[in-house]
């Protein structure tokens, strides 16, 4: 039977993401009416030596966050954010959502509002297990079932996975929604857009492909 779905493309420590995170809920709602399913992939924001910040690359990060809140009128604490030392590793965010896709897929999107909200509006470290951990369970997982996921050697390795094959489509950018019926891949958005703007095309395909 072929396999009919939404697939959001994202990394969760992307500013944009957040930003999108409204149209998201939207998405979530059109297509649970319609009976179709959503499910994420991430990708890899910034790992290995590009999670070092020095002062100019935070500079330019948090101008880019006041760009992100302007536009989308997404919340951002911007006291005390990214202090010196911070390691932006989105890797341990990105292993947390695979952990959390595969023990419970009905609680995935909550975990992902919840580890944005912490890190952009709390100015929690989302690059510390024992925080995904906490925020794993505020979400609803078991805490010994999801930390031990998270450190499992395999978890890693389908996380670095998943970098590839998102790389692997020359997705440009986060966050992306694709739609999947069988083999066939449609994109619907490509950045950061307003529900108004991607809902023809979204609910178009849904009316082709879902009850095909």
């Amino acid at each position: 039977m072929p396999v009919t779905q939404l697939i959001y493309i994202l990394d969760p420590m992307c500013s944009w993401c957040w930003g999108f995170n409204p149209v998201l809920q939207q998405v979530l709602e059109h297509a649970d009416a319609a009976g179709v399913k959503v499910t994420l992939r991430v990708g890899g924001l910034r790992t290995g030596a590009q999670a070092v910040l020095d002062e100019r690359k935070r500079a330019y990060i948090l101008q880019h966050w006041h760009t992100v809140a302007e536009t989308t009128g997404q919340p951002f604490t911007f006291e005390q954010a990214l202090p010196r030392g911070f390691l932006y590793d989105t890797e341990p965010a990105c292993r947390a959502l695979v952990v959390a896709r595969e023990l419970d897929d009905s609680l995935l999107f909550t975990f992902l509002h919840a580890m944005q909200r912490a890190f952009y509006q709390e100015v929690q470290d989302i690059t510390q297990p024992r925080v995904l951990c906490e925020l794993a369970v505020q979400a609803g997982y078991n805490r010994d079932a999801f930390c031990h996921l998270f450190d499992a050697a395999d978890t890693v390795a389908a996380t670095q996975a998943e970098f590839a094959w998102v790389s692997n489509l020359a997705v440009s950018g986060f966050p992306t929604l694709l739609a999947q019926h069988d083999q066939r891949y449609a994109l619907i958005a490509n950045g950061y857009q307003s529900f108004t703007a991607l809902e023809p095309l979204l609910s178009r395909w849904i009316l082709n492909n879902a009850s095909t």
